[in-house]
């Protein structure tokens, strides 16, 4: 079964505190889930209409997983935690195997 990843792009932040709140719920939550964190934070290099700042990569058994890690009550709580403190792009991508 292929792998699912979870992967948030990051336009801007907003409020560094609302995202600290968030990512201390969001952690958690996603690697009870089944989530294993690859990258977070760290430095970014953006090419073509890409924009340098935060991303963050998870891994999942399946694309099922990861759907269901970002639809789950926990993580949606960490999401209401960050109310507009960050713009991001977050999508759901199946792995190849």
């Amino acid at each position: 079964m292929a792998k699912g990843y979870l992967v948030g792009t990051y336009r801007s932040v907003q409020d560094p505190e609302k995202l600290a709140a968030y990512g201390k719920l969001a952690k958690p939550a996603l690697e009870a889930a089944g989530g294993r964190i690859l990258a977070r934070g760290g430095p970014v290099t953006a090419f073509e209409s890409g924009v340098p700042e935060r991303t963050v990569l998870v891994e999942f058994p399946s694309y099922d997983a990861a759907v269901a890690a970002y639809l789950s009550e926990d993580y949606q709580r960490a999401v209401a935690v960050l109310d507009g403190g960050a713009e991001r792009d977050v999508r759901v991508v199946e792995g190849l195997d």
